[in-house]
Protein backbone atom coordinates (compact mmCIF):
# COMPACT_ATOMS: atom_id res chain seq x y z
CA UNK A 1 0.00 0.00 0.00
CA UNK A 2 2.81 2.45 1.10
CA UNK A 3 4.73 1.92 -2.21
CA UNK A 4 1.69 2.14 -4.12
CA UNK A 5 1.10 5.92 -2.43
CA UNK A 6 4.75 6.59 -3.16
CA UNK A 7 4.40 5.52 -6.74
CA UNK A 8 1.23 7.64 -7.18
CA UNK A 9 3.12 10.98 -5.80
CA UNK A 10 5.74 10.69 -8.67
CA UNK A 11 2.86 10.49 -11.28
CA UNK A 12 2.74 14.70 -11.31
CA UNK A 13 6.30 14.21 -13.03
CA UNK A 14 4.85 11.43 -15.69
CA UNK A 15 1.86 13.70 -16.30
CA UNK A 16 3.98 16.65 -16.95
CA UNK A 17 6.13 14.87 -19.49
CA UNK A 18 3.52 13.51 -21.10
CA UNK A 19 1.65 16.83 -21.34
CA UNK A 20 4.23 18.18 -23.03
CA UNK A 21 6.49 15.22 -25.05
CA UNK A 22 3.05 14.29 -26.96
CA UNK A 23 1.14 17.07 -27.39
CA UNK A 24 5.04 18.16 -29.21
CA UNK A 25 5.08 15.21 -30.76
CA UNK A 26 1.42 15.16 -31.98
CA UNK A 27 1.85 19.01 -33.31
CA UNK A 28 5.47 18.17 -34.73
CA UNK A 29 6.72 21.56 -32.35
CA UNK A 30 8.74 21.13 -29.59
CA UNK A 31 8.70 25.14 -28.94
CA UNK A 32 5.08 25.40 -29.20
CA UNK A 33 3.93 23.74 -26.23
CA UNK A 34 4.51 26.42 -23.44
CA UNK A 35 6.17 24.64 -20.22
CA UNK A 36 4.09 26.78 -17.79
CA UNK A 37 1.37 25.00 -19.35
CA UNK A 38 2.42 21.24 -18.55
CA UNK A 39 3.56 22.64 -15.17
CA UNK A 40 0.24 23.72 -14.72
CA UNK A 41 -1.86 20.75 -15.31
CA UNK A 42 0.70 18.36 -13.55
CA UNK A 43 0.25 20.96 -10.56
CA UNK A 44 -3.19 20.17 -10.47
CA UNK A 45 -3.29 16.45 -11.09
CA UNK A 46 -0.58 16.40 -7.95
CA UNK A 47 -2.49 18.04 -5.07
CA UNK A 48 -5.66 16.16 -6.83
CA UNK A 49 -3.47 13.38 -5.85
CA UNK A 50 -1.94 13.74 -2.72
CA UNK A 51 -2.76 11.73 0.78
CA UNK A 52 -4.49 14.00 3.26
CA UNK A 53 -6.41 16.35 3.41
CA UNK A 54 -6.86 19.50 0.74
CA UNK A 55 -5.08 21.96 3.32
CA UNK A 56 -2.55 19.76 3.88
CA UNK A 57 -1.85 19.02 0.22
CA UNK A 58 -1.45 23.01 -0.93
CA UNK A 59 0.36 23.55 2.07
CA UNK A 60 3.07 20.99 0.50
CA UNK A 61 2.72 23.15 -2.56
CA UNK A 62 2.94 26.31 -1.63
CA UNK A 63 5.63 25.63 0.76
CA UNK A 64 7.73 24.23 -2.41
CA UNK A 65 6.56 27.03 -4.59
CA UNK A 66 7.44 29.44 -1.95
CA UNK A 67 10.44 27.69 -0.71
CA UNK A 68 13.29 29.70 0.04
CA UNK A 69 15.70 28.97 -3.04
CA UNK A 70 12.79 29.44 -5.59
CA UNK A 71 11.94 32.55 -4.09
CA UNK A 72 15.95 33.67 -3.98
CA UNK A 73 15.96 32.30 -7.83
CA UNK A 74 12.91 34.36 -8.91
CA UNK A 75 14.92 37.59 -7.26
CA UNK A 76 17.83 37.00 -9.25
CA UNK A 77 15.41 36.56 -12.43
CA UNK A 78 13.82 39.95 -11.95
CA UNK A 79 17.78 41.67 -11.10
CA UNK A 80 18.49 40.07 -14.53
CA UNK A 81 15.88 41.02 -16.25
CA UNK A 82 16.34 44.86 -15.25
CA UNK A 83 19.80 44.48 -15.88
CA UNK A 84 19.50 42.93 -19.20
CA UNK A 85 16.88 45.80 -20.34
CA UNK A 86 18.76 48.52 -18.78
CA UNK A 87 21.59 47.74 -20.50
CA UNK A 88 19.86 47.32 -23.43
CA UNK A 89 18.69 50.14 -23.98
CA UNK A 90 21.34 52.64 -23.05
CA UNK A 91 23.89 50.47 -25.35
CA UNK A 92 25.96 48.58 -23.15
CA UNK A 93 25.00 45.12 -25.14
CA UNK A 94 25.40 46.97 -28.36
CA UNK A 95 28.97 48.44 -27.41
CA UNK A 96 30.20 45.53 -26.28
CA UNK A 97 29.59 43.41 -29.19
CA UNK A 98 30.86 45.54 -31.70
CA UNK A 99 34.06 45.62 -29.25
CA UNK A 100 33.67 41.66 -29.90
CA UNK A 101 33.14 42.09 -33.39
CA UNK A 102 36.15 44.56 -34.20
CA UNK A 103 39.05 42.20 -31.83
CA UNK A 104 37.91 38.44 -32.84
CA UNK A 105 37.63 36.63 -35.99
CA UNK A 106 34.95 34.38 -36.96
CA UNK A 107 36.32 31.37 -36.71
CA UNK A 108 37.11 31.40 -33.18
CA UNK A 109 33.74 32.76 -31.80
CA UNK A 110 32.39 29.65 -31.21
CA UNK A 111 35.43 28.23 -28.91
CA UNK A 112 36.17 31.37 -27.42
CA UNK A 113 33.20 32.10 -25.83
CA UNK A 114 33.07 28.61 -24.38
CA UNK A 115 36.03 28.83 -23.35
CA UNK A 116 35.20 32.06 -21.56
CA UNK A 117 32.70 30.95 -20.09
CA UNK A 118 34.61 27.73 -18.88
CA UNK A 119 36.81 30.23 -17.37
CA UNK A 120 34.61 32.75 -15.64
CA UNK A 121 32.85 29.20 -14.17
CA UNK A 122 35.60 28.12 -12.80
CA UNK A 123 36.94 31.26 -11.38
CA UNK A 124 33.16 32.03 -10.00
CA UNK A 125 31.92 28.49 -8.92
CA UNK A 126 28.20 29.16 -10.15
CA UNK A 127 26.25 28.24 -13.71
CA UNK A 128 23.98 30.81 -13.05
CA UNK A 129 26.20 34.22 -12.60
CA UNK A 130 28.62 33.26 -15.61
CA UNK A 131 24.82 32.53 -17.38
CA UNK A 132 23.94 36.07 -15.80
CA UNK A 133 27.34 37.49 -16.75
CA UNK A 134 27.63 36.45 -20.97
CA UNK A 135 24.91 35.36 -21.73
CA UNK A 136 23.15 39.66 -22.69
CA UNK A 137 26.76 39.30 -24.94
CA UNK A 138 25.98 35.81 -26.50
CA UNK A 139 22.59 37.18 -27.37
CA UNK A 140 23.91 40.34 -28.78
CA UNK A 141 26.18 38.79 -31.02
CA UNK A 142 23.53 36.59 -32.17
CA UNK A 143 21.19 39.75 -33.27
CA UNK A 144 24.09 41.49 -35.11
CA UNK A 145 25.48 38.44 -37.28
CA UNK A 146 22.44 36.35 -37.93
CA UNK A 147 23.86 33.70 -35.82
CA UNK A 148 21.75 31.21 -34.24
CA UNK A 149 20.87 32.56 -30.77
CA UNK A 150 19.95 29.31 -29.39
CA UNK A 151 23.49 27.68 -30.55
CA UNK A 152 25.13 30.74 -28.34
CA UNK A 153 22.92 30.13 -25.58
CA UNK A 154 23.44 26.42 -25.28
CA UNK A 155 27.74 27.42 -25.83
CA UNK A 156 27.35 29.33 -22.70
CA UNK A 157 25.25 27.28 -20.88
CA UNK A 158 27.45 24.40 -21.13
CA UNK A 159 30.71 26.48 -20.44
CA UNK A 160 28.82 27.60 -17.42
CA UNK A 161 28.52 24.06 -16.35
CA UNK A 162 32.70 23.15 -16.54
CA UNK A 163 33.13 25.39 -13.89
CA UNK A 164 29.89 24.69 -11.62
CA UNK A 165 31.07 20.80 -11.77
CA UNK A 166 34.60 21.50 -10.91
CA UNK A 167 35.58 24.89 -9.32
CA UNK A 168 36.82 24.92 -5.58
CA UNK A 169 34.00 27.12 -4.58
CA UNK A 170 31.05 25.37 -6.54
CA UNK A 171 28.35 24.34 -4.21
CA UNK A 172 27.89 21.40 -5.88
CA UNK A 173 32.21 20.45 -5.55
CA UNK A 174 31.47 21.29 -1.48
CA UNK A 175 28.24 19.22 -0.98
CA UNK A 176 29.77 16.41 -3.18
CA UNK A 177 33.22 15.88 -1.11
CA UNK A 178 31.34 16.14 2.25
CA UNK A 179 29.11 13.93 1.31
CA UNK A 180 31.86 11.71 -0.12
CA UNK A 181 34.15 12.77 2.84
CA UNK A 182 37.60 13.42 0.40
CA UNK A 183 39.49 16.42 0.26
CA UNK A 184 38.75 18.92 -2.63
CA UNK A 185 41.75 18.32 -4.31
CA UNK A 186 41.35 14.75 -4.33
CA UNK A 187 37.97 15.27 -6.23
CA UNK A 188 39.48 17.86 -8.78
CA UNK A 189 42.27 15.30 -9.57
CA UNK A 190 39.68 12.71 -10.43
CA UNK A 191 37.15 15.00 -11.99
CA UNK A 192 39.87 16.79 -14.00
CA UNK A 193 40.62 13.48 -16.09
CA UNK A 194 37.07 12.61 -16.67
CA UNK A 195 35.89 16.31 -17.61
CA UNK A 196 39.29 17.36 -19.97
CA UNK A 197 38.56 14.67 -22.68
CA UNK A 198 35.23 15.98 -22.84
CA UNK A 199 36.66 19.93 -22.96
CA UNK A 200 39.08 19.13 -25.66
CA UNK A 201 36.04 17.29 -27.91
CA UNK A 202 33.53 20.24 -27.79
CA UNK A 203 36.38 22.85 -28.22
CA UNK A 204 37.57 20.99 -31.57
CA UNK A 205 34.15 20.77 -32.57
CA UNK A 206 33.48 24.68 -31.91
CA UNK A 207 36.67 25.45 -33.63
CA UNK A 208 35.54 22.99 -37.00
CA UNK A 209 32.10 25.02 -36.91
CA UNK A 210 33.90 28.33 -36.72
CA UNK A 211 35.03 27.74 -39.61
CA UNK A 212 31.81 28.44 -41.35
CA UNK A 213 31.02 31.23 -39.52
CA UNK A 214 30.63 34.36 -42.31
CA UNK A 215 30.56 37.67 -40.64
CA UNK A 216 33.80 39.08 -40.95
CA UNK A 217 35.80 41.11 -38.37
CA UNK A 218 34.26 44.55 -38.03
CA UNK A 219 36.19 48.13 -37.83
CA UNK A 220 34.11 50.50 -36.54
CA UNK A 221 34.00 53.15 -33.72
CA UNK A 222 32.91 51.92 -30.62
CA UNK A 223 31.71 53.92 -27.06
CA UNK A 224 33.95 51.82 -24.75
CA UNK A 225 31.96 53.82 -21.63
CA UNK A 226 28.92 51.86 -22.65
CA UNK A 227 30.95 48.61 -22.34
CA UNK A 228 31.14 49.80 -18.18
CA UNK A 229 28.29 48.49 -16.99
CA UNK A 230 28.74 45.20 -18.74
CA UNK A 231 32.53 44.74 -18.20
CA UNK A 232 31.70 45.70 -14.11
CA UNK A 233 29.47 42.97 -14.18
CA UNK A 234 31.96 40.20 -16.08
CA UNK A 235 34.83 41.61 -13.17
CA UNK A 236 32.68 41.89 -10.27
CA UNK A 237 31.58 38.06 -11.49
CA UNK A 238 35.54 37.10 -11.50
CA UNK A 239 35.73 38.05 -7.26
CA UNK A 240 33.14 35.76 -6.41
CA UNK A 241 30.95 38.23 -5.56
CA UNK A 242 26.82 37.28 -4.91
CA UNK A 243 25.14 37.44 -7.72
CA UNK A 244 22.30 40.07 -6.63
CA UNK A 245 24.75 42.32 -5.34
CA UNK A 246 26.74 41.96 -8.99
CA UNK A 247 23.38 42.72 -10.97
CA UNK A 248 22.06 45.34 -8.46
CA UNK A 249 25.46 47.43 -9.30
CA UNK A 250 25.10 46.36 -13.25
CA UNK A 251 21.64 48.23 -13.49
CA UNK A 252 23.08 51.07 -11.08
CA UNK A 253 25.81 51.10 -13.55
CA UNK A 254 23.58 51.51 -16.37
CA UNK A 255 21.18 53.87 -15.13
CA UNK A 256 24.31 56.47 -14.19
CA UNK A 257 25.72 56.16 -17.45
CA UNK A 258 22.81 56.08 -19.32
CA UNK A 259 21.44 59.36 -17.33
CA UNK A 260 24.58 61.24 -18.17
CA UNK A 261 24.46 60.28 -21.95
CA UNK A 262 21.03 61.65 -22.15
CA UNK A 263 19.49 58.01 -23.17
CA UNK A 264 17.37 57.70 -20.29
CA UNK A 265 14.72 59.86 -18.52
CA UNK A 266 13.35 59.19 -15.55
CA UNK A 267 10.29 57.67 -17.34
CA UNK A 268 12.51 55.81 -19.76
CA UNK A 269 14.29 54.30 -17.51
CA UNK A 270 11.31 53.10 -15.36
CA UNK A 271 9.86 51.89 -18.74
CA UNK A 272 12.98 50.09 -19.49
CA UNK A 273 12.84 48.16 -15.80
CA UNK A 274 9.56 47.52 -16.07
CA UNK A 275 9.86 45.72 -19.60
CA UNK A 276 12.88 43.64 -18.69
CA UNK A 277 11.23 42.57 -15.19
CA UNK A 278 8.37 41.92 -17.57
CA UNK A 279 10.21 39.60 -19.50
CA UNK A 280 11.24 37.29 -16.41
CA UNK A 281 6.88 36.33 -15.94
CA UNK A 282 7.33 32.72 -17.23
CA UNK A 283 10.18 31.97 -15.83
CA UNK A 284 8.76 32.62 -12.25
CA UNK A 285 5.58 31.10 -13.10
CA UNK A 286 7.73 28.24 -14.12
CA UNK A 287 9.87 28.58 -10.83
CA UNK A 288 7.23 28.91 -8.24
CA UNK A 289 5.55 25.77 -10.16
CA UNK A 290 8.09 23.53 -10.46
CA UNK A 291 8.79 23.90 -6.69
CA UNK A 292 5.48 23.30 -5.50
CA UNK A 293 5.35 20.13 -7.49
CA UNK A 294 8.84 19.19 -6.80
CA UNK A 295 7.96 19.20 -2.87
CA UNK A 296 4.68 17.10 -3.31
CA UNK A 297 6.91 14.49 -5.07
CA UNK A 298 8.99 14.54 -2.14
CA UNK A 299 6.71 14.57 1.02
CA UNK A 300 4.67 11.60 -1.05
CA UNK A 301 7.59 9.47 -0.53
CA UNK A 302 8.50 9.31 -4.34
CA UNK A 303 12.22 10.27 -4.23
CA UNK A 304 12.58 7.24 -1.33
CA UNK A 305 10.85 4.94 -3.52
CA UNK A 306 13.26 5.47 -6.67
CA UNK A 307 16.16 5.21 -4.17
CA UNK A 308 15.25 1.55 -2.99
CA UNK A 309 14.82 0.88 -6.42
CA UNK A 310 17.64 2.00 -7.62
CA UNK A 311 20.04 0.26 -4.83
CA UNK A 312 18.12 -3.45 -3.56
CA UNK A 313 20.05 -5.49 -6.69
CA UNK A 314 23.35 -3.42 -6.17
CA UNK A 315 26.36 -6.32 -7.42
CA UNK A 316 30.19 -5.26 -7.57
CA UNK A 317 32.09 -1.85 -7.94
CA UNK A 318 30.85 -0.59 -11.36
CA UNK A 319 26.81 -1.89 -10.39
CA UNK A 320 27.74 0.56 -7.50
CA UNK A 321 28.59 3.66 -9.32
CA UNK A 322 26.22 3.33 -12.20
CA UNK A 323 23.20 2.79 -9.30
CA UNK A 324 24.91 5.97 -7.96
CA UNK A 325 25.03 7.73 -11.03
CA UNK A 326 20.97 7.05 -11.73
CA UNK A 327 20.35 7.92 -8.24
CA UNK A 328 21.71 11.72 -8.24
CA UNK A 329 20.39 11.71 -11.59
CA UNK A 330 16.70 11.28 -10.65
CA UNK A 331 17.24 13.00 -7.62
CA UNK A 332 17.74 15.91 -9.79
CA UNK A 333 15.10 15.17 -11.99
CA UNK A 334 12.77 15.80 -9.11
CA UNK A 335 14.40 18.49 -7.71
CA UNK A 336 15.54 20.28 -10.22
CA UNK A 337 19.01 21.63 -8.11
CA UNK A 338 22.06 19.43 -8.71
CA UNK A 339 23.05 20.94 -5.21
CA UNK A 340 19.71 19.69 -3.38
CA UNK A 341 20.05 16.40 -5.64
CA UNK A 342 23.33 15.62 -3.95
CA UNK A 343 22.53 16.42 -0.58
CA UNK A 344 19.22 14.31 -0.57
CA UNK A 345 21.13 10.93 -2.17
CA UNK A 346 25.06 11.68 -0.42
CA UNK A 347 24.19 9.76 2.71
CA UNK A 348 22.83 6.92 0.88
CA UNK A 349 25.56 7.04 -2.22
CA UNK A 350 28.49 7.10 0.71
CA UNK A 351 26.74 4.13 2.31
CA UNK A 352 26.96 2.07 -1.43
CA UNK A 353 30.28 2.80 -2.08
CA UNK A 354 31.45 2.07 1.36
CA UNK A 355 29.95 -1.86 0.67
CA UNK A 356 31.23 -1.93 -2.52
CA UNK A 357 34.99 -0.34 -2.01
CA UNK A 358 34.78 2.56 -5.09
CA UNK A 359 37.36 5.15 -3.64
CA UNK A 360 36.01 8.47 -2.12
CA UNK A 361 36.96 10.82 -5.00
CA UNK A 362 35.32 8.95 -7.85
CA UNK A 363 31.65 8.91 -5.15
CA UNK A 364 32.44 12.91 -5.32
CA UNK A 365 32.70 13.02 -9.09
CA UNK A 366 30.07 10.61 -9.92
CA UNK A 367 27.69 13.02 -7.71
CA UNK A 368 28.71 15.76 -9.05
CA UNK A 369 29.17 15.18 -12.60
CA UNK A 370 25.88 13.30 -12.57
CA UNK A 371 23.86 16.14 -11.24
CA UNK A 372 25.79 18.74 -13.74
CA UNK A 373 24.82 16.64 -16.30
CA UNK A 374 21.10 16.29 -15.56
CA UNK A 375 20.87 20.04 -14.49
CA UNK A 376 22.76 20.82 -17.46
CA UNK A 377 19.84 19.51 -19.68
CA UNK A 378 16.49 20.16 -17.68
CA UNK A 379 14.53 22.69 -19.76
CA UNK A 380 13.14 23.34 -16.29
CA UNK A 381 16.48 24.01 -14.66
CA UNK A 382 17.55 27.43 -13.32
CA UNK A 383 20.37 27.39 -15.80
CA UNK A 384 18.39 27.10 -19.00
CA UNK A 385 15.32 29.33 -18.05
CA UNK A 386 17.95 31.94 -17.19
CA UNK A 387 19.14 31.69 -20.50
CA UNK A 388 16.14 31.78 -22.17
CA UNK A 389 14.73 34.58 -20.43
CA UNK A 390 17.81 36.55 -21.29
CA UNK A 391 18.11 35.55 -24.69
CA UNK A 392 14.05 35.63 -25.43
CA UNK A 393 13.69 31.72 -26.19
CA UNK A 394 11.52 28.77 -25.22
CA UNK A 395 14.07 26.69 -23.17
CA UNK A 396 13.52 23.54 -25.21
CA UNK A 397 14.91 26.03 -28.24
CA UNK A 398 18.47 25.81 -26.37
CA UNK A 399 18.26 21.99 -25.28
CA UNK A 400 19.20 20.07 -28.94
CA UNK A 401 22.11 22.47 -29.00
CA UNK A 402 24.03 21.63 -25.81
CA UNK A 403 26.87 19.85 -26.76
CA UNK A 404 28.77 19.77 -22.96
CA UNK A 405 26.27 18.14 -20.85
CA UNK A 406 26.29 15.40 -23.02
CA UNK A 407 29.41 14.72 -24.17
CA UNK A 408 30.55 14.93 -20.13
CA UNK A 409 28.23 12.33 -19.43
CA UNK A 410 29.28 10.18 -22.16
CA UNK A 411 32.81 10.60 -20.38
CA UNK A 412 31.57 9.85 -17.02
CA UNK A 413 29.96 6.75 -18.42
CA UNK A 414 32.99 5.36 -19.59
CA UNK A 415 35.07 6.10 -16.96
CA UNK A 416 32.67 3.95 -14.48
CA UNK A 417 32.57 1.25 -17.29
CA UNK A 418 36.24 1.52 -18.10
CA UNK A 419 37.35 1.81 -14.07
CA UNK A 420 39.06 5.10 -14.90
CA UNK A 421 41.11 7.05 -13.44
CA UNK A 422 42.41 3.99 -11.39
CA UNK A 423 43.88 5.69 -8.56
Amino acid sequence: MQKGRQFLSLTPLIVFLAVYLVTSIVTGDFYRVPISAAFLLACIYGVCVAQGPLKERLGHFLRGAGHENVLLMIMIFLLAGAFAGTAKDMGAVEATVGATLNLMPGSMLYAGLFLTACFISMAVGTSVGTIVALMPLGAGIAAETGISTAHLAAIVVGGAFFGDNLSFISDTTIAATRAAGCAMRDKFRTNIRITAPAVIVVTVIYLFQGQSVSFLTQHQDVDWVKMLPYLLVIALALTGQNVTIILTIGIAAAAVIGFAYGDFTWTSWLDSLGRGLGGMSDLIIVTMLAGGMLELIRAGGGLDLIVRGLTHRISGSRGAQLAIAALVSLANVCTANNTIAIITVGGIAKDITDRFGVAPRKLASLLDTFSCLVQGILPYGAQILMAAGIAGLAPTAIIPHLYYPAIMGLCALGSIFFNYPKR
